[in-house]
């Protein structure tokens, strides 16, 4: 199973002795395996603070609250499977307190709504699974929820299946700011989505199998970028691989929230590797029929790969170079620039 997997990555890697969440210098929290990392999360009481989580799996859901300003959260060790955080609630799982289900977003594992926070060095997780609960029909189980300007991804792997990483904003008239640099997210259906001006560098992309009969088994990207903002999410030297059959993909599909009728979902993958898991002759498609994606702000740019392939230009539309200028992580993320950080 999934979860025996994500839980075996710690093993030999566990420190053995564990010590006090609060244990270390005046603004620094160590979390060590019997520990919580809400618990270090709930001791912060000012901006700048960091965490440090050490190797081990720690089943439990975090949340980083507004006030959380400014606050890092990272592995004690550069290898991001060393340290997971993880748990299993789905949006139709039901609250141990009667009063519904989760919800999509109620399902993270990890959601942080503080602005300035970076995460590097960790795996965040959802390992809620479909066919463990075939009674649940709203299955989306998310790994990450973030939505504060300037969130920083550095080094994190995010897994999950359906809906892994929710990048979204604080308000609906808000143009939140999140970058995301060398990351492995690994999904499904719709595994990188939501409103936010999300940048991604470098990362890694890969759709898993499913056991399903059909095609599309789903989809990488979900945006669902405001009308009035001008970037949405951007995809820029990354890379994009398959544990399914060829062309059993999408790349990507808008999304247009019911309360949120006048988005116009926008994503641009450029310089980036493509491969054959993506559907080259129509890799895009629809989520309803009344927001067809032609419709909408996707485009490409310089991509290779045989998912990448351009069979019939009207299915894939490309930005000119003059266009290609604009779409750059400088343009998106503005004054705010984490890549410069050494």
């Amino acid at each position: 199973m999934r979860r025996r997997a994500l839980i075996s990555a710690g093993i030999g890697l566990v420190v053995a002795a564990s010590a006090p969440a609060h244990a270390g210098t005046r603004r620094v929290l160590h979390v060590r395996p019997g520990d919580s990392v809400q618990a270090a999360v709930d001791a912060v009481t000012g901006p700048g603070w960091t965490i440090v989580v050490h190797p081990g799996t720690y089943r439990e859901v975090v949340n980083i609250p507004a006030d959380k300003a400014a606050l890092t959260l990272r592995g004690a060790v550069r290898d991001p499977r060393a340290a997971v955080i993880v748990y299993d609630n789905a949006n139709g799982t039901q609250k141990p307190d009667g009063s519904g289900t989760y919800g999509t977003a109620g399902s993270a594992t990890f959601t942080s709504a503080a602005p300035g926070l970076t995460v590097r060095d960790l795996t965040l997780a959802n390992d809620w699974l479909r066919a463990d609960h075939p009674d649940i029909t709203g299955t989306q189980a998310v790994a990450a929820y973030t939505y504060g300007d300037r969130t920083h991804f550095e080094n994190v792997r995010l897994l999950a299946h359906q809906d892994t990483l929710f990048v979204e904003t604080t308000a609906l008239t808000a143009f939140d700011r999140q970058y995301f640099r060398r990351c492995y997210i690994e999904g499904d259906v719709d595994f990188v989505f939501g409103r936010a001006t999300a940048v991604f560098e470098e990362c890694h992309f890969h759709t898993l199998q499913r056991d399903v009969d059909f095609t599309p088994k789903g989809m990488v990207f979900a945006p669902s970028t405001a009308r009035a903002n001008p970037y949405g999410i951007l995809a820029v030297r990354s890379r994009i691989t398959s544990g399914a059959e060829d062309a059993a993909y999408k790349l990507a599909r808008p999304w247009v929230p019911s309360y949120e009728t006048t988005a116009w979902p926008s994503l641009v993958v450029r310089n980036s590797l493509i491969g054959p898991g993506i559907d080259p002759v129509a890799p895009y498609t629809d989520m309803r029929e009344a927001y067809p994606w032609q419709t909408m702000r996707f485009r490409e740019y310089a991509n290779s790969g045989p998912g990448a392939v351009i069979s019939v230009p009207d299915n894939r539309p490309q930005l000119t170079a003059e266009e290609a200028a604009v779409h750059t992580r400088r343009t998106y993320l503005g004054d705010w620039r984490p890549y410069e950080r050494r």
